[in-house]
C-alpha cells in the first residue's frame, strides 16, 4: 500500500506451535466465528514504516498474485495464526474460533518481534502507542485489539501526531487490489 520499508520481514513467524494461548490452523481445521480488523501505522524516527504481507502465516504460504500485489494465505499444509497479516496495508486481521480479548503483545509474540516501552522489532528508542487517537499510557504489548481500531505506535523521536485512518475491509481482501482496506467514504 505504501511505498515504505518493513519495519521486519514476516518470515520470523512461528513455526505453528501455540503462542500466548493462540493456535495456528491449517485450512482444513479453521473456524472462523469471530473476525475483525485493526489498523496499525509505524513510525521510526518520525519515518513511516509497514507490517509486511504474512504475519502469522507459516511457510510456504499460499501466494496470490494479482497485478497490485501478493496476496498471503494458508495453503493445504501451512497454518495461519488467529492474527495475521493478508498484504502490507497495516490492517491485523483477527480471525478466531470465538470471540475474545487479544492484545498487540500477542500479535508481535506470533511474529517474534520484541515489543516494550523501548523497541519495536528492531527499532529501539522511546514508544508512544496511541489506539484510536487517545495516547496511551502503560506497557504497548496490553493494548487491545479492538474491532476496527486505529493504532499508531511513535518510536524515537519527535512524535508524529496521531495520523487517524479511515477505512473499510473489502471483501475479497486482496482481490484486484494491493490492499484489504480502501479508503472509507
Amino acid at each position: 500500500m505504501y511505498d515504505v520499508p518493513n519495519l521486519a520481514p514476516a518470515l520470523t513467524t512461528h513455526t505453528g506451535q501455540i503462542v500466548d494461548g493462540i493456535a495456528c490452523e491449517t485450512l482444513a481445521k479453521e473456524v472462523v466465528k469471530y473476525h475483525v480488523h485493526v489498523h496499525l501505522a509505524l513510525y521510526v524516527n518520525v519515518r513511516m514504516i509497514r507490517l509486511p504481507a504474512g504475519i502469522g502465516v507459516t511457510q510456504p504460504p499460499l501466494i496470490e498474485k494479482y497485478k497490485t500485489g501478493n496476496f498471503y494465505d494458508v495453503g493445504l499444509y501451512d497454518c495461519l495464526y488467529w492474527l495475521h497479516t493478508h498484504v502490507a496495508d497495516g490492517i491485523i486481521h483477527v480471525e478466531a474460533p470465538a470471540k475474545q480479548s487479544f492484545t498487540l503483545g500477542q500479535f508481535f509474540d506470533i511474529w517474534n518481534q520484541p515489543l516494550s516501552d523501548s523497541q519495536v522489532g528492531p527499532a529501539k528508542g522511546s514508544v508512544v502507542v496511541f489506539e484510536n487517537g487517545k495516547k496511551l499510557i502503560g506497557d504497548p504489548r496490553q493494548t487491545p485489539l479492538l474491532p476496527h481500531g486505529d493504532i499508531q505506535i511513535d518510536v524515537g523521536t519527535p512524535i508524529v501526531p496521531f495520523q487517524p485512518f479511515a477505512y473499510k475491509v473489502t471483501g475479497s481482501c486482496g482481490e484486484g487490489t494491493n490492499s484489504c482496506s480502501t479508503p472509507k467514504s
